[in-house]
């Protein structure tokens, strides 16, 4: 089949985000201008950079996780494990500004050491940022699209010692991270395989 994308697909779900996939999610802890902790998933996430180390998620219109970034200049990535799928899905949920989701998801949070934002204490990884830049793009067809990018430069990184192997790697099957695909689905990885580029 073929659509146009500003034309309906005829589809009884669109199938954007699920060919799009898996995506890391960006689960995302700031603080708000009062000192409020913040916390939520975003599936619009990834690494742009490792020169500096660059990280970006989108959010639909400046939700708390963006407001507060541009608010305070910083954010924290945690990284999801299948262990803290429920707890992840908890944060997820539509609280209002200024609610706490590290207490409603039951999560213990852990200073920041580059930053001022808590981080999950049971994640295997964290990675503070100093924010970047927030770009929101324009449309082809003009006017500004409805989701924001925001970036942000690590400045620290948390790693769970039992994540790391002998050889001094980051253990992703240890680690066992769930990945975002379309609709309500998620994935997880069974099989983690090496391949040399050629020359």
């Amino acid at each position: 089949m073929f659509y146009r994308a500003d034309e309906p697909h005829g589809l009884p779900h669109n199938p954007f985000k699920a060919i799009v996939a898996p995506r890391p999610i960006g689960w995302i802890s700031t603080l708000d201008k009062n000192g409020v902790p913040n916390l939520a998933p975003y599936s619009f996430f990834n690494g742009v950079s490792d020169d500096p180390i660059i990280l970006m998620f989108a959010s639909g219109g400046m939700k708390d996780s963006a407001q507060n970034a541009a608010d305070t200049g910083e954010f924290t990535f945690n990284y999801v494990s299948r262990s803290l799928k429920d707890e992840m899905n908890q944060s997820s949920a539509g609280f209002e500004p200024g609610v706490n989701e590290f207490e409603k998801s039951g999560l213990e949070a852990a200073p920041g050491i580059t930053v001022a934002c808590p981080r999950v204490a049971a994640a295997a990884a964290s990675m503070e940022c100093k924010l970047l830049d927030i770009i929101t793009p324009n449309r082809l067809e003009g006017g500004k699209a409805t989701y924001s990018i925001v970036l942000g430069q690590v400045t620290g990184i948390h790693i769970d010692d039992a994540m790391i192997t002998t050889e001094g790697r980051f253990d992703t099957m240890k680690a066992d991270p769930i990945l975002r695909s379309g609709y309500h689905d998620y994935v997880c990885l069974d099989e983690l395989f090496e391949m040399v580029r050629p020359g």
